[in-house]
């Protein structure tokens, strides 16, 4: 009996919600087709004329609905309007063609705002899939009984609000509602959001709101909430838009900014669209080729697809892309002009609208200046290199600051350019998505050609170079954001600048090595070798320069083998042209010796080092600068070998003549004590290599000061003679003072610094500290932990130091078995000549 009055009572509010929508649909219609007809102002005095009869309609539908019964919780469903109102054909939402990948994140934000209602913006460059992203997330809703409806802004206010008032019809607002905006009693905008504020269960898409400034009505801004656009109400309001500036949506819009998708993701989506076309290997290496851009993706698909295409498999299709683009990707449509709709369809075009717009703004710089960093490599090019003259050189237009400033940020805030964030204190930079940079490239713009663009970039590349170096260590940041933009203007140049555009290639590695930038350094110098080794031969005195400054750049990146070969390489050929005895030949040889002993090849580096001692003491005298240099390097290689007294002999010999030579604080001279002092501590005779450390400690804080790194390296190598004698307690506070100074310095968890707390640990062990030095090695483990992971060598190390503190403590008895220290650098070999 209960279920008999519920369907009966649900069949009379259906009746009555039917005949409501009857008796207001005439009045309501004329309402849509005054706004489109003469705008929102002129509606409402339209709306007036038909006032009469629509009133008494709208009185018996406000009575009607009045007397509707409500559901619980005091809202109305949209579901129980729409299953007695007629939605327009055109404002349901499009049916997916296909699965979305890759998207996840931003579909669980979506589903749980369909819940909760607001305002959500999907916003990015054109491509990224923005409004295929909303056509599921709409159906997501619609299959669960959402009430669903999918505008397309047409960049008119009018239709836009016609649409909109169409939608709260078909959610029940009634003639009487609309009456009060045709009287002039309350405005229409705020009638059709007061409707759907109290309506739940919406969802309502526009789609490709790119001018979010002509929603209006009347100039308001969306940011607030008093126009057309609005995140009130419990449904959700899902906006798609190349506008990414979180200023035009205002504080209450949820932003869900769209990247490319990665990987396996895109190439999900082209074996979704080709599956017989490859592997899932071969489709993510051709998503990755296409920069995970949905929109490429699509169209590769497409081709792919297609049984008359001359490329159907992932791998042809990425291979012929750099030979091809320009026709597989890169090609004009001829009605894409005329035809937004379709320009968003094509790669060529997509963009083209983003720019159209922008110079609609006024800012007449964002077309020129986006062809001009596609020009540049890519990576990401720092701020300081666009500069108005850089434009105004290369474009042939006039620019100031602000105009460059407005085209970049106008860029930016359609999605077109990216502002990657580095570290802080690092310097500004741009980058470009490599699918834009690529098709912004393919022609120039107003008919000019490429080449007048290239010599402004050139040049301008070549005075940042000037400029990074001058600057010294303020520069470093930038050289490293230089550097990738560089090769290309050596291969550009002609024979007439090759010789500028190598020294500034030479320039730059020179200030990256100082800046310790040594993996961009390398990629100067083998651009620098190839491009010599090309013009001038490989026995050029030029291309042998070259070789061994790259080998140099490898010996700092840690790759000895390839080094010593190149090195072994420029030797073999300098003993050939210059003869054995010559400068080079000798500087190449000793250079040669030093990485050997890298590797450990200590024998023959050993031979070598004596050869080059015997030349020049014959040569240039037993006490010259180069003599005493091959003196120190063959001592340190006899220490490897295990020959210490040979080794002590030779560094006291050294140590004399430097300090005749250069005086008793000269960093050589330096170098050469602590030598002598790292042979005696191999010999057992520790407290004289502990009073030639205090010596030397002495002198690295009277000439360096208390903070310098030699000086931190001398205090650390004193301790560890201390340690030696048995004298932990100063040892202890030795190692004390690096830490403080390390962490001051470097931070609490750079390597430098771990070592010096590592040592600290030691000296305690021995102290029976175990506590302490056990909360020492717990700090190192979590700093190895975050920086290198669980598994690097120098985290296993940490750990097993760390054991074997914990060992001690349950012992509770000093550690008496001497552990090598960790940062034992006693080795300071004078290796550059």
């Amino acid at each position: 009996m209960r279920r008999g009055r519920t369907a009966y009572g649900a069949g009379r509010r259906v009746g009555r919600l039917v005949l409501a929508g009857l008796l207001s649909a005439a009045a309501a219609a004329t309402v849509v087709w005054a706004v489109a007809r003469f705008g929102l102002e002129a509606a409402d005095q339209t709306a007036s004329v038909v006032g009469g009869t629509a009133g008494v309609l709208g009185l018996v539908v406000a009575v009607l609905a009045l007397r509707a019964p409500q559901p619980p919780g005091g809202g109305v469903t949209a579901g129980e309007w729409v299953a007695g109102a007629a939605v327009h054909a055109s404002q349901r939402a499009p049916v997916p063609a296909a699965p979305v990948r890759g998207r996840e994140p931003e579909l669980g934000t979506l589903d749980a705002l369909v819940c909760t209602g607001g305002m959500a913006v999907v916003c990015g460059a054109g491509g990224l899939g923005k409004t295929t992203l909303a056509t599921e997330a709409a159906s997501r809703a619609a299959a669960e009984g959402r009430a669903v409806f999918f505008v397309r802004w047409r960049d008119d206010a009018a239709r836009l609000a016609g649409e909109l008032t169409r939608i709260a019809q078909a959610l029940g607002l009634t003639d009487a509602r609309l009456d009060a905006a045709r009287t002039g009693r309350a405005a229409l905008v705020d009638t059709v959001w007061e409707h759907l504020s109290a309506v739940r269960g919406w969802v309502i898409v526009v789609d490709n709101v790119d001018t979010p400034e002509r929603v209006g009505p009347a100039g308001e801004p969306i940011a607030g909430y008093r126009g057309w656009l609005r995140p009130d109400g419990p449904g959700l309001l899902l906006i798609t838009s190349r506008d990414t500036s979180a200023a035009t949506w205002g504080p209450r819009a949820t932003l869900l900014h769209l990247g490319p998708l990665d990987d396996q993701a895109a190439g999900a989506v082209l074996r979704d669209a080709a599956p017989e076309a490859g592997t899932a290997e071969e489709a993510a290496a051709l998503g990755a080729r296409l920069g995970g851009l949905p929109l490429a993706l699509e169209a590769a698909g497409r081709y792919l697809a297609s049984p008359t295409s001359r490329f159907r498999h992932f791998t042809d299709y990425r291979e012929a892309l750099g030979r091809e683009f320009g026709d597989l990707l890169g090609a004009e449509h001829p009605r894409a002009a005329a035809d937004p709709v379709l320009a968003r369809s094509v790669v060529r075009h997509t963009w083209h609208l983003s720019l159209d717009q922008l110079a609609a703004d006024g800012i007449a710089l964002a077309r020129p200046l986006l062809r001009l960093l596609a020009l540049l490599e890519a990576a990401p090019v720092p701020r300081t290199l666009v500069t108005p003259a850089l434009v105004s050189d290369a474009c042939g237009l006039p620019a100031t600051a602000a105009e460059v400033d407005a085209a970049l940020a106008g860029l930016h805030r359609y999605g077109l350019l990216g502002s990657p964030q580095g570290v802080r204190g690092e310097p500004g930079q741009v980058a470009l998505h490599p699918l834009v940079r690529e098709v912004a490239a393919l022609g120039p713009d107003s008919g000019s050609g490429s080449g007048s663009w290239y010599d402004a970039i050139d040049h301008h590349l070549d005075q940042a170079v000037a400029d990074t170096a001058a600057a010294g260590r303020a520069g470093w940041p930038v050289a490293r954001l230089l550097a990738p933009h560089l090769p290309a203007s050596l291969e550009r140049a002609s024979d007439d600048d090759f010789p500028a555009a190598r020294d500034s290639l030479d320039t730059l590695a020179g200030t990256l090595h100082a800046a310790g930038a040594t993996t961009e350094e390398v990629l100067l110098r083998r651009h620098v070798l190839e491009a010599e080794n090309d013009r001038f031969g490989p026995d050029h005195p030029h291309t042998l320069t070259s070789r061994l400054r790259l080998a140099v750049g490898l010996r700092a990146l840690g790759e000895h083998r390839q080094a010593a070969d190149l090195q072994r390489q420029t030797l073999a050929t300098q003993e050939r042209t210059l003869g054995p005895d010559h400068p080079d030949t000798l500087t190449s040889r000793n250079a040669l010796a030093v990485t050997l002993r890298t590797l450990g090849d200590l024998a023959e580096s050993a031979d070598l080092h004596r050869q080059v001692l015997t030349t020049r003491e014959r040569t240039l005298g037993p006490d010259h600068t180069l003599t005493l240099t091959s003196r120190n390097n063959l001592a340190t290689a006899l220490h490897g070998l295990g020959y210490f007294q040979q080794a002590a002999d030779l560094h006291r010999q050294t140590l004399t003549a430097r300090e005749d030579a250069f005086g008793p604080d000269h960093p050589r001279t330096l170098a050469s004590r602590n030598n002598l002092a790292a042979a005696l501590n191999s010999l057992g005779r520790w407290q004289q290599a502990a009073d030639l450390h205090r010596q030397n400690l002495a002198g690295c804080e009277n000439t360096f000061g208390p903070d310098y790194p030699g000086t931190l390296t001398s205090r650390h190598n004193l301790a560890d003679s201390l340690r030696g004698l048995g004298r932990h307690a100063e040892a202890a506070d030795l190692h004390r003072r690096n830490v403080t100074a390390r962490v001051r310095l470097l931070g609490a968890e750079h390597r430098y610094t771990c070592e010096s707390r590592a040592n600290l640990a030691l000296a305690l062990t021995a102290l029976g500290h175990h506590r302490e030095a056990v909360g020492l090695h717990r700090q190192n483990l979590a700093a190895f932990e975050r920086a290198l992971g669980p598994d690097h060598p120098d985290t296993e190390a940490a750990r097993a130091r760390l054991a074997a503190a914990e060992a001690g403590l349950g012992r509770r008895r000093p550690w008496r078995r001497r552990s090598a220290p960790v940062d034992h650098r006693n080795d300071q070999a004078i290796s550059s000549a």
